[in-house]
């Protein structure tokens, strides 16, 4: 939409306020819609999925998360089937699906159904949905080297053409994923999400009228920008530069993968350069362009607009992202994709990292970073049949800010608002036990604000399975900020027989085969401390000890504090490890 254009349609701020909330009503109960009719727990437990509004250009209006890293990917989408299509191809009752990585981003799993929205015989807008379907086919627990063992690929085409359902496209999908009753009933509840968003648009706009909402949508899409540019402001004008690395692409051990970023600001934009990110991979760590931009995105919603809601196209004007092609965050056909959520949260995580010395005050130390979840497949005892589950995601540590301490046991930020698996879940539906589930002692960084601790997930075969992990950041462990600690990094442990095995080099292990009693370990990373953690509060360190967040090993070395058997600050032996005068117990 073009804002001059509209000038003329300006509404009144209550109208303009009831159709923000209109809006993001209607993106909600999309989600709602969503989640009680999948058939799959990482859509309705885990919610890997994002549902959304869009302009009839593909500008996003609204966006109801689940993963913020599609914020890009869809719109994107959209618009390619726009281009793919024109508008004029684009009719009452079409409904465009396609899950190809390169255009959505992300990996085959994620299907993308987008409707048509029309009033009065007017496209008016999109509905979407973008979501995780368990098995798309291709390889089962093995590192994968191109996008063509990754599964099946749909180009972007009519999932139903004016109301009549293309069921040859149905039938050639269903033949080639293993699960194919849920794969449909997981379209059938995307079906369900984006229809919901057709009804409830159209009835915001027979409400408030055609003119009303859409010049709603352009001033709140300008506030969204101004709000941005405001905030934009507040950082220093400078030349901001950061690295960190990946452990490696799964193939060749221990080689690690730069990530180097450059912000920009000046004025109230901000650039975003990634062309010294690593350049694409033969392992499956690839993701594609429109997730490199949803990187920069991410980050700078987060820094300039984080409580701005609905999540549309106004809060990213003041920013620019530089991005050739090629690259982990950008890769071209036909490198792998399959793990493509994995490398872009450490570049954000390094944007925060490069722009922490111009903004202390909302910088955050590194955070775990990764799903650290397990793949599993076997034969289910019960009824002889394949089943498949990703258990997880484990939640780990965030990194501290400089006023407080980081959170624990929370979802990585690739993931956003999706949960971690419940365990009365997962024992009911498949062959596991989960013989712990716990806060990992240690395992946040130290710092004056401590980082938030990791977890780790005990989990028994009550019937043979093969395991096969991912996970990164096990030697890039999350950095601590101003003085502050880097926290443990990731880990798995396999036992077998009785004996347990954690010299994984990289944690990533493939298609490993544990009988009944044997187990796999998940251990996620905490996050990084801020500032020096001798300048902690010792009643704050005596507190941790005694919750058993931090041994009195920690505590003495760490944070020069100690604390008694009893759990008990002693104050007098603290202020001679410090070199103090005195400390308040």
């Amino acid at each position: 939409m073009n804002t001059q254009a509209h000038a003329a349609e300006a509404v009144d701020a209550v109208t303009v306020e009831i159709i923000r909330n209109g809006l993001i009503a209607v993106t909600e109960e999309m989600k709602s819609n969503l989640t009680r009719t999948a058939y799959n727990l990482i859509i309705y437990e885990a919610l890997d999925f994002t549902v959304g509004l869009f302009t009839v250009e593909g500008d996003s209006i609204s966006i109801g998360l689940g993963l913020p890293m599609f914020i890009r990917g869809m719109s994107e989408t959209v618009k390619a089937k726009i281009r793919h299509f024109g508008l004029e191809n684009i009719k009452p009752g079409d409904i465009l699906v396609t899950n190809d990585a390169y255009t959505t981003g992300s990996h085959l799993n994620h299907f993308t159904f987008t409707m048509p929205v029309f009033h009065e015989d007017e496209l008016i807008g999109f509905t979407c949905c973008m979501a995780h379907w368990l098995d798309v086919g291709g390889t089962l627990g093995q590192i994968t080297t191109d996008i063509y063992s990754e599964g099946i690929q749909i180009p972007i085409v009519k999932y139903r053409k004016e109301g009549i359902v293309n069921q040859d496209l149905v039938d050639i999908i269903a033949m080639n994923v293993r699960l194919s009753e849920r794969a449909m009933g997981d379209l059938r509840a995307q079906i369900t999400a984006i229809t919901t968003g057709e009804r409830r648009y159209l009835e915001l706009v027979r409400r408030y009228g055609w003119q009303a909402v859409r010049a709603s949508v352009v001033q709140i899409m300008d506030h969204s920008e101004a709000l941005a540019r405001a905030n934009t402001l507040s950082i220093p004008d400078g030349v901001y530069e950061a690295e960190s690395y990946m452990d490696d692409d799964g193939l060749e051990v221990g080689k690690r993968i730069p990530i180097r970023v450059k912000v920009v600001v000046q004025g109230d934009e901000m650039t975003v350069d990634f062309t010294d990110v690593a350049k694409q991979v033969r392992g499956f760590y690839n993701s594609g362009f429109t997730t490199g931009i949803a990187c920069a995105q991410v980050a700078y919603k987060c820094l300039t607009t984080p409580t701005d809601y609905p999540v549309n196209d106004g809060s990213f004007r003041p920013l620019k992202v530089i991005m050739p092609m090629g690259t982990v965050i950008s890769a071209e056909r036909p490198f792998p994709m399959r793990v493509w959520m994995t490398f872009p949260m450490t570049v954000i995580d390094t944007i925060f990292k490069a722009l922490a010395p111009a903004i202390p005050d909302r910088a955050i130390a590194g955070h775990h970073a990764d799903l650290v979840f397990p793949n599993i497949h076997g034969i289910s005892p019960e009824d002889g049949r394949l089943f498949i589950v990703g258990i997880g995601p484990l939640g780990g540590g965030w990194g501290a800010k400089s006023r407080e301490d980081g959170v624990s046991a929370t979802v990585c930020i690739n993931d956003g608002d999706t949960h971690n698996s419940p365990t009365e879940q997962l024992e009911a539906k498949y062959p596991v036990l989960v013989e712990s589930y716990r806060l990992r002692q240690d395992s946040a960084g130290a710092g004056r604000q401590r980082g938030g601790l990791g977890a780790e997930m005990v989990v028994q075969a009550l019937s043979p399975f093969s395991v096969t992990t991912r996970i990164d950041r096990v030697h890039c462990k999350p950095w601590g900020l101003d003085g502050g600690h880097e926290a443990a990094g990731n880990g798995i442990g396999i036992r077998k027989d009785g004996v347990w095995d954690e010299s994984h080099a990289n944690a990533k292990v493939f298609n490993v085969r544990l009988a009944r009693g044997d187990a796999y370990k998940m251990l996620s990373g905490g996050g990084g401390g801020f500032g020096d953690p001798a300048e902690r509060d010792p009643a704050l360190v005596a507190d941790d000890v005694r919750e058993g967040y931090v041994s009195r090993e920690q505590a003495a070395s760490a944070y020069k504090v100690i604390v008694g058997a009893d759990g008990k600050l002693d104050a007098a032996a603290t202020a001679r490890l410090r070199g103090t005068a005195s400390v308040t117990a």
